[in-house]
C-alpha cells in the first residue's frame, strides 16, 4: 500500500523576533481557540452593557438638551413678538396710548391663559391616607 505522509505545519517566524519558533504548532494546537472565544465573549458583553446603559443616557441628554433649547426659543419668541404687538398697537392703533396697549396684549394673555386652563385634565383619585 501506498501510505503518504502526514503534512506538518512548517515552523513560523514570530513577529517581534523574526525567528522561526519550532513549538508555534504545537502551542496552537494545544491551546486551541479559547482566545478568540474569550475575545468574542468580551466583545460581547461590552456591546451588551453599552446597549443597556450607554445609549439610553445619551437619549435622554439628547431630549434634555433639545427640550431647554426650544424653551429658551420659545420665551425668547413670545417675548419679542409681545413687544412687536404692544409697539405697533401703541404707534398705529391708540395713537400713543401705551396703557391701552398693555391692556389689550394682557388681555390676551389671559384668555390664552384661561382656554389653556380649561383643557387641563382633572387629576385621578387616588387612595386616601
Amino acid at each position: 500500500m501506498d501510505e503518504q505522509p502526514t503534512p506538518v505545519t512548517p515552523p513560523t517566524a514570530t513577529p517581534r523576533t523574526g525567528r522561526v519558533d519550532p513549538a508555534a504548532p504545537v502551542y496552537n494546537a494545544m491551546v486551541g481557540d479559547w482566545p478568540t472565544k474569550a475575545t468574542d465573549a468580551v466583545e460581547t458583553l461590552v456591546a451588551l452593557l453599552r446597549d443597556k446603559t450607554v445609549r439610553p443616557a445619551t437619549l435622554v441628554a439628547r431630549a434634555l438638551i433639545f427640550g431647554i433649547i426650544i424653551f429658551a426659543a420659545a420665551v425668547t419668541t413670545l417675548t419679542l413678538l409681545s413687544i412687536t404687538l404692544i409697539r405697533l398697537l401703541t404707534v398705529y392703533a391708540f395713537d400713543g396710548r401705551v396703557w391701552l396697549s398693555d391692556l389689550v396684549v394682557g388681555l390676551l394673555f389671559v384668555a390664552g391663559g384661561i382656554a389653556a386652563w380649561s383643557q387641563r385634565k382633572e387629576p385621578a383619585a387616588g387612595p386616601a391616607t
